[in-house]
C-alpha cells in the first residue's frame, strides 16, 4: 500500500509505523495489566461473589449490584466527598502551586533552598505523611491544639474525630502533599516562555499583574489544562491518606468511594458489589474527564 504513495505521504506512514512499533509493548504492557483488569471488573460487578473461591462459581445477577449501590446512600455521600476534593484540589493545589512557581521563577537568592523546601512533602511516602499529621493533629499532644490553646485556652479540637472538620482536615494534608508537585508542573511551563516576551512588555509599560494576566496565565493553559486533569483523576480515585489517618471515618464523614469500595471488598466480603463500585468509579472518572476536555476546549475555540 505505501509503494504506491506520493513521497510526502511515504514519510507520513513510514513515522506513524515506527512510532506504532515503540509504542507496541507500553500498548500491550497496559492492555494487559489496565485494560484486562477493567474489563474483569464489569464482569465480576455482575455475580453475586464473596471474592472467595472462582468466580465463575459465583451466581450471575445482572445488574443486581448496581441497582443496590444506587440506592445507597453511604455510596452518594462518599461521591460527593470525592467531587468536593476535586473542588478543593483544582483550587487549592493548582492555586497555591501557581504562587510557588512564581516565586521560584526569579533569581533572587535563596530561591534554589525554597525549591527543596517546597518540594520536600512530595517527596515523602503517603505512609509517613499520615504518621507525621496524625500526631500533628492528635487532639491532646499535637501541635495544632497547642497552637489553639494559645489563642484560646482550655480549648481542644479533634481534628480527625469532629463530623464537621475530619474532611476539611485531611483534605488540608492532602494539599500539603501534592501542592509541589503543581508547582513543578507550572514552574517547568514557566521556563519555555521567552524572556524577551516579558522585556517587550515592560518597555511597553505593562505591570507585573498584566504581564501575568494577559501573558504567562495564556501561555499557560495547556500546562493548567494537563494539571487539572491530572487534579481530577486523582481526586476521585484518591484513597491513601483518608484510609490511613481516617478509615472513612468518623461514621463515614471522610468516606471517599475508593475506602468504601475498600470496605465492601475486604471488610464485607462483597468482591461482586465492590466491583461494581469500582466499575462506577470508572464511568464517573470517564464522563467528568470527557465533559472537563468539550468544555475547555469550546472556551479555547471561542476565545481563538
Amino acid at each position: 500500500m505505501a509503494f504506491f504513495l506520493n513521497p510526502r505521504a511515504k514519510r507520513r506512514w513510514s513515522f506513524a509505523f515506527t512510532a506504532g512499533l515503540f509504542l507496541l509493548p507500553a500498548l500491550l504492557i497496559y492492555g494487559a495489566y489496565t485494560l484486562s483488569g477493567i474489563v474483569k471488573t464489569f464482569y465480576y460487578s455482575t455475580l453475586n461473589w464473596s471474592g472467595m473461591g472462582a468466580p465463575e462459581q459465583a451466581a450471575s445477577i445482572g445488574l443486581g449490584n448496581y441497582a443496590r449501590l444506587l440506592s445507597d446512600k453511604a455510596f452518594w455521600h462518599a461521591a460527593s466527598n470525592n467531587f468536593l476534593l476535586v473542588i478543593v484540589s483544582i483550587v487549592f493545589q493548582l492555586g497555591v502551586g501557581m504562587i510557588l512557581a512564581l516565586i521560584l521563577n526569579t533569581d533572587r537568592r535563596g530561591t534554589k533552598f525554597l525549591r527543596t523546601v517546597y518540594f520536600m512533602p512530595l517527596l515523602l511516602s503517603t505512609v509517613a505523611t499520615g504518621i507525621l499529621w496524625l500526631l500533628l493533629l492528635d487532639p491532646y499532644s499535637g501541635l495544632f491544639n497547642g497552637i489553639l490553646n494559645i489563642v484560646s485556652p482550655q480549648k481542644r479540637l479533634s481534628w480527625l474525630g469532629s463530623e464537621n472538620v475530619v474532611l476539611f482536615a485531611v483534605m488540608f494534608v492532602i494539599c500539603w502533599q501534592y501542592i509541589p508537585q503543581y508547582m513543578i508542573l507550572l514552574r517547568a511551563g514557566m521556563t519555555g516562555i521567552a524572556e524577551e516576551l516579558y522585556e517587550a512588555a515592560t518597555m511597553d509599560g505593562a505591570t507585573r499583574w498584566q504581564q501575568f494576566w494577559t501573558m504567562t496565565l495564556p501561555l499557560l493553559s495547556g500546562t493548567l489544562k494537563t494539571s487539572a486533569v491530572l487534579s481530577i483523576v486523582g481526586s476521585l480515585k484518591y484513597f491513601d491518606l483518608i484510609w490511613i489517618m481516617t478509615g472513612g471515618g468518623p461514621n463515614g464523614y471522610s468516606e471517599l468511594m475508593a475506602t468504601y469500595m475498600y470496605k465492601r471488598a475486604f471488610s464485607e466480603d462483597r468482591m461482586g458489589y465492590a466491583s461494581a463500585s469500582a466499575a462506577c468509579m470508572v464511568l464517573i472518572s470517564f464522563v467528568v474527564i470527557i465533559v472537563f476536555q468539550a468544555t475547555t476546549r469550546a472556551k479555547g475555540d471561542h476565545e481563538v
